[in-house]
């Protein structure tokens, strides 16, 4: 320990020696863009998959969820890197998600694709934390603004490309090459890596393996009922088993995150209405959003009849709206404070999914769908921009690291939770069998997207408005009533 403690002073001393604050960039963007972009690159390339390699919904749900699954609740990169030194975890991180990535490409039917997929989340939770701790030691404290703008910019950029990746690459080469991108990226990262950037270490703080098990547990149980419900049975002992025994799991992770001595999310930084109102929100809106996108791709192939490249093209109006009102909002969020721009992004999108599920039929015209698509578009955007600042400003300093990993851990939960909800509604009322059947699941699954999204709009609510700075501390950023009791 004293031994990485005198490292890291020393790497303090020399600066960062192997290539700087703008190798740092490149090579954490590129690293981010990756994980970020198999969040959803996957989602148009499902119909061609399933025609492929076979498999039933809950095998389409899992092919999504392996991976948002794995990645939310393994969010340990940052205090192994920590420990052990960032950039060599960061490297192990890449090494296995490019394996991954490679091994997917490659699989010969759906079990094994899922199996991939898993690992891939794995890498990405080893690799995605270090990115940022990486950039934060790599880049002087006053361009880190900048740095960070641009690595959330190329973040944002995976998310509105994915759909239009995704489809294009099965429609005109085949679906294994959605996973066969990221090997050469990989491969160019790795020596990049190794080469450019600088070791550090952090204060080595214990890793919480039993805060790990039991979350990874109990939203197993959970996720794992909701997917086989339909299909199994919701009465069948394996399904009751999952539920039962993840919830138990999971108040079990909660407990312990209260009596733990380093736990890896310490409940009292709920205490916090500004956190805890912005993670609420968080979790429903995600839950609502990818549950909602992983079946209107599909929607668009199998019963509109798009290739996967239009039906790719005709998500950016949703998935790429952010990169155009997203800025607006940083401004509008910096003059009336992130609560308000939250809160009517989440309501936007909730109308957007409401609409959505209004129009749809097996013959809709694009046409009428494209008003939904705008304004879920306008309501992502509003809720992305403010929404890490939020975050950050719900707690301590110090706590910032554990804060950031922890909302972007409740994300990927909403994600896979949002896709085995939705599914397990769609599967309920509708099926494959025609397009009638398919809008006959899609209909009630989006009101529910709807209903859960309105109801982050309402958490939102909750997060203290800002104060507004004291005279004498003109130019000072405003600060949320947290009101944290430590």
């Amino acid at each position: 320990m004293s031994q990485q403690q005198s490292k890291q002073r020393e790497q303090s001393r020399s600066g960062t020696p192997r290539g700087g604050a703008v190798w740092a960039l490149v090579i954490t963007s590129v690293a981010g863009f990756m994980a970020a972009l198999d969040n959803l690159v996957v989602t148009t390339a499902l119909p061609s998959i399933r025609k492929d390699l076979g498999g039933a919904l809950d095998d389409l749900e899992w092919t999504v969820s392996a991976y948002t699954l794995t990645f939310a609740v393994l969010m340990f990169g940052a205090a192994l890197g920590d420990r052990f030194g960032r950039r060599r975890l960061f490297l192990v991180g890449l090494t296995v998600f490019t394996g991954a990535s490679a091994a997917a490409a490659m699989a010969p039917g759906i079990d094994s694709l899922i199996a991939a997929r898993a690992v891939q989340g794995v890498g990405a939770a080893i690799m995605m934390p270090l990115t940022l701790t990486l950039l934060t030691a790599a880049v002087p404290a006053a361009k880190r603004g900048m740095a960070f703008g641009i690595w959330g910019a190329v973040n944002g950029l995976a998310v509105a490309s994915g759909p239009l990746i995704g489809g294009s690459l099965t429609e005109h080469i085949s679906w294994h090459w959605i996973f066969w991108l990221n090997v050469p990226l990989g491969l160019a990262v790795l020596p990049l890596a190794r080469l450019r950037l600088a070791e550090s270490y952090g204060t080595g703080a214990p890793l919480d393996v039993t805060g790990t098990l039991l979350a990874s547990g109990g939203l197993f149980g959970i996720v794992y009922g909701l997917v086989r419900g339909p299909a199994d049975g919701w009465t069948s002992s394996y399904v009751l088993t999952g539920l039962f025994a993840g919830g138990a799991l999971l108040v079990a992770f909660v407990v312990h995150g209260t009596r733990a001595k380093n736990p890896m999310l310490p409940m009292r930084l709920f205490r916090s209405r500004a956190f805890a109102g912005i993670n609420a929100a968080s979790l429903l809106m995600f839950l609502g959003m990818f549950g909602s996108i992983f079946l209107l791709s599909q929607y668009m192939q199998g019963v509109l009849g798009y290739s996967p490249t239009e039906a790719g093209l005709r998500m950016l109006p949703w998935t790429g709206m952010p990169m155009l009102v997203a800025p607006i909002a940083g401004i509008l969020s910096d003059r009336i404070g992130g609560r308000p721009v939250v809160a009517t992004g989440l309501f936007l999108q909730a109308a957007g999914l409401g609409y959505l599920a209004f129009v749809v039929t097996a013959d809709a015209s694009y046409a009428i769908q494209l008003p939904g698509l705008i304004i879920s578009g306008i309501g992502m955007a509003l809720y992305f921009a403010p929404a890490a600042n939020l975050v950050m400003s719900g707690v301590r300093p110090s706590e910032q690291g554990i804060a950031s990993g922890a909302n972007n851990a409740l994300r990927e939960v909403g994600g896979a939770l949002g896709i085995a909800v939705m599914g397990s509604i769609f599967a309920a009322q509708g099926g494959y069998e025609s397009g009638q059947t398919f809008v006959d699941g899609l209909r009630p699954a989006l009101v529910v997207g709807s209903g859960v999204v309105a109801l982050a709009g309402v958490a939102a609510l909750l997060i203290p408005a800002a104060r507004r700075p004291a005279p004498d501390s003109e130019g000072q950023a405003p600060v949320l009533e947290t009101a944290v009791a430590h």
